[in-house]
């Protein structure tokens, strides 16, 4: 079996990447830079570039199926132009993929799995949101993640299943949402951000890895939450970070309004509430790794 990945360099797709050479799944990637081109037998770097439509249709040679990741990162300032880069690369991405294929030959192609984000569910410390959940597309992250799933969709045109995983608060010790809250609780500077009282829905980057690779070979269309069973609050998981790294919290909480001038629109990435259901991906047969915070950060600092 062989996959193409975009974005296989990244976070999450380096953890996929390396769950496929376990599993003796041969990778097929897409990379911007001419400089992580990699040619082995089980792992083939192919160039792009989205913005101008370009691809080497030779990424696609062998390929039973694709993973895409593709998109520029979140976690920087929220200028006008920026915004523009956050959903222009997703959207670009997925329309130069999808043009590639159709040149290339979709023949051999037997599904598709596509990132996508919690962002879309709107801001409720009340609500649990399924997939099924009808949203009003309320604010910049909901216009992305609707415009990037839109286009994503449009790869059924091949007659293939097309999922799409909306990805919440990645857990990881090699980078992702708790390094820069580790950085502050191992400074003695950590505290919870605004009330503390917000929904985190986070994943094992493991358990997220294997989502994929589950969603791709048991042929699975449609939408599906990328979050671990058990959600919590933002202060909960700081409390169980700091205990992890056996460190103290001496601050109070940061106010909204220091949060929002340090970070402007993009504070709502950190302030915003999403208590997200994976209830669905577990019916389809998907027994999580990692279900508690605490076994999850166990896991990732001792290692």
């Amino acid at each position: 079996m062989r996959i193409l990945i975009t974005g296989a360099t990244g976070l999450i797709g380096s953890a996929i990447t390396s769950l496929c050479h376990e599993r003796d799944i041969a990778v097929n990637y897409l990379t911007t830079s001419k400089d992580k081109l990699v040619q082995t037998d089980n792992y083939r770097g192919f160039h792009w570039d989205p913005a101008q439509g370009e691809i080497d249709l030779k990424c696609f040679e062998g390929v039973d199926g694709i993973i895409n990741l593709a998109g520029a990162p979140i976690a920087k300032r929220w200028t006008q132009s920026y915004k523009k880069t956050i959903l222009d690369s997703r959207v670009d991405s997925l329309k130069t993929l999808r043009r590639g294929l159709a040149k290339f030959g979709p023949s051999e192609i037997e599904g598709m799995v596509s990132a996508s984000a919690i962002g879309i569910y709107p801001h409720s410390l009340t609500t649990l949101y399924s997939e099924d959940e009808g949203v009003e597309i309320d604010g910049f992250l909901a216009q992305v993640v609707s415009e990037w799933e839109a286009e994503a969709d449009k790869f059924k045109e091949f007659s293939i299943p097309v999922a799409k995983v909306r990805i919440g608060l990645v857990l990881s010790a090699d980078g992702g949402a708790l390094q820069p809250l580790e950085k502050t609780i191992r400074n003695y500077v950590g505290a919870p951000l605004g009330s503390g009282m917000q929904w985190q829905s986070w994943i094992h980057i493991n358990d997220l890895a294997r989502i994929f690779l589950f969603l791709l070979d048991a042929n699975l269309d449609g939408v599906f939450n990328g979050v671990a069973p058990n959600p919590v609050i933002q202060k909960k998981l700081v409390h169980l970070l700091a205990k992890e790294l056996n460190k103290p919290l001496i601050l109070p909480n940061v106010p909204v309004v220091v949060l929002k001038l340090a970070m402007g629109d993009m504070s709502q990435v950190v302030l915003n509430s999403q208590r997200v259901s994976s209830t669905k991906i577990q019916n389809k047969g998907f027994d999580f790794r990692f279900v508690n915070l605490e076994n999850a950060l166990a896991d990732l600092y001792h290692e």
